[in-house]
C-alpha cells in the first residue's frame, strides 16, 4: 500500500470512492457547506493506492473558529475490500503528522469519539458546527486552548497558514 498526496487527476476516482463508502446525499451534510467554494488543504489530502488503484482517501479543508485557522478533516474513506486493515488509521495518523509539520496546529472532524480518540482527538466543548451536527461528534486535536465559537467557511476570512502547500483543483 502506498500513501501519497492526492493530485488533480485523482479527484474523480476519490469522489467515486466517497460515493461508494457513504450514503446517498452525503453532500447535503453541514460539513459540505463549509467546503463549498474553498480549496482543500492539498498537502493534507491523501490517497492510499494498492497496485495503482485508490483504496483509501482523506481530505482536509480550511475553516475558521473565532478567527483561528483550523483544518477540518473529512471525508475519510476506505474501499470495502480494504476495511479492517488499519488503512483509515494510517491515513489519519499521517494527516496529523503532516499537519503539525506544515503549521496547522488545530485539526477537527465530525466523527465517533471511541474511534478517533485513539488518535488523540477529543470532544470540542464550545466549538459549534453548523446544524444539524451532534455536538458530541465534534472532535479536535491540537491547540484548542481558549478557542470557542462557530465553525465558518475560510472563504472571505484571512487565509489559513500560507505554508499549506500546492493547490488541488478539480480537473
Amino acid at each position: 500500500m502506498i500513501l501519497e498526496q492526492e493530485n488533480a487527476e485523482d479527484w474523480w476516482e476519490v469522489e467515486a470512492l466517497f460515493d461508494l463508502c457513504f450514503a446517498p446525499g452525503r453532500e447535503a451534510l453541514s460539513s459540505y457547506r463549509l467546503r463549498e467554494g474553498v480549496e482543500p488543504v492539498a498537502r493534507l489530502c491523501l490517497v492510499a493506492r494498492d497496485e495503482g488503484i485508490v483504496s483509501g482517501a482523506i481530505r482536509a479543508w480550511p475553516v475558521r473558529v473565532s478567527g483561528h485557522a483550523v483544518a477540518l478533516i473529512g471525508p475519510v474513506a476506505v474501499h470495502p475490500t480494504h476495511q479492517g486493515e488499519g488503512l483509515g488509521g494510517m491515513m489519519i495518523r499521517e494527516v496529523v503528522k503532516r499537519a503539525s509539520s506544515i503549521g496547522w496546529n488545530r485539526l477537527m472532524l465530525v466523527g465517533d469519539a471511541p474511534y478517533y480518540g485513539r488518535f488523540g482527538f477529543r470532544q470540542l466543548d464550545g466549538v459549534e458546527m453548523p446544524p444539524p451536527t451532534n455536538p458530541a461528534r465534534v472532535l479536535g486535536i491540537g491547540d484548542w486552548t481558549s478557542v470557542r465559537g462557530r465553525v465558518v467557511r475560510a472563504a472571505g476570512a484571512s487565509a489559513p497558514p500560507t505554508h499549506q502547500g500546492a493547490r488541488l483543483s478539480k480537473p
